[in-house]
């Protein structure tokens, strides 16, 4: 991919699952990467990539707080000189829908959506100064369908739909590109959990909702957000790119196994 050697990125929730995968995925093309997580195990994280030859930062923060966004970017400019990328990862998953409680929305917000748009307001100056750059927002496919017991979540990432073509508005004559990724059920530690560890069971019945028949990995959604911020996607903003195995594009009948029409000419 262009454009990426020598540039530097802030990557929130890059401790774990599809962030700590964007964040390889970035230093293995050269990127220097700032991690902003309230992991604990931050600290461990960067010892371990630095190990591994790659210029990383973690900088501890909850973006649902305003100014810990603030110190964190601040902390990633003084390190690389400059911003060139910001991927907002960070959310919490908070799937609630009748019980939810007042205090379960202020979460799901603060850190979702309004963290999202903390997170680019304080980029945007540093690159500007770098002649422009770019911002992906991780979705979900929920920002688009109906879940049980999800009013929260689900709410919150379609919020996050309509936030990237806002900013990507306001930003492009800054030369800021604003996209958004939107996986689909991927292996990561919650669907890890949800599975009891055991992927080769539950995979054939998860995969089901795709139409390639299997889950995504970390890695699929990863590479999707590098292009999205290199030069090769230099004329695409205020996009969404699905990355769900055809999840999105497929009915109430689903695969088709049970259609009358299955495995017809």
């Amino acid at each position: 991919m262009q454009g990426l050697q020598g540039k530097a990125a802030i990557v929130t929730g890059g401790c774990n699952g599809i962030g700590r995968a964007v964040v390889e995925a970035f230093c293995n093309h050269g990127v220097s990467v700032t991690i902003v997580d309230n992991s604990d195990q931050g600290t461990e994280t960067e010892k371990e990539l630095r190990s591994k030859g790659f210029n990383v930062q973690f900088s501890q923060a909850d973006i649902a707080d305003e100014q810990a966004c603030h110190s964190a970017v601040g902390e990633a400019v003084a390190k690389w000189g400059k911003v060139n990328f910001l991927v907002n990862n960070a959310f919490s998953f908070i799937a609630k829908g009748l019980d939810a409680k007042r205090d379960d929305w202020h979460r799901m917000m603060d850190v979702g959506p309004i963290g999202y748009s903390t997170m680019a307001q304080c980029v945007a100056d540093p690159m500007q100064q770098q002649d422009g750059g770019a911002i992906v927002n991780i979705s979900s496919i929920s920002a688009h369908i109906a879940q049980p017991n999800r009013w929260t979540y689900n709410a919150a990432k379609g919020a996050v739909n309509q936030l990237t073509r806002c900013m990507a508005m306001d930003l492009a004559p800054w030369k800021i590109r604003v996209n958004s990724v939107s996986p689909g059920w991927i292996w990561t530690r919650e669907v890890e959990k949800a599975a009891g560890g055991d992927r080769e069971k539950w995979e054939p019945v998860w995969g089901k909702y795709h139409m390639l028949r299997r889950l995504g990995d970390v890695q699929e959604v990863a590479q999707a957000v590098l292009f999205l911020c290199s030069d090769n996607a230099s004329f695409i903003t205020a996009a969404e790119l699905p990355v769900d195995g055809g999840y999105l594009g497929m009915g109430p009948e689903g695969l088709g196994e049970t259609s009358s029409f299955a495995g017809t000419d």
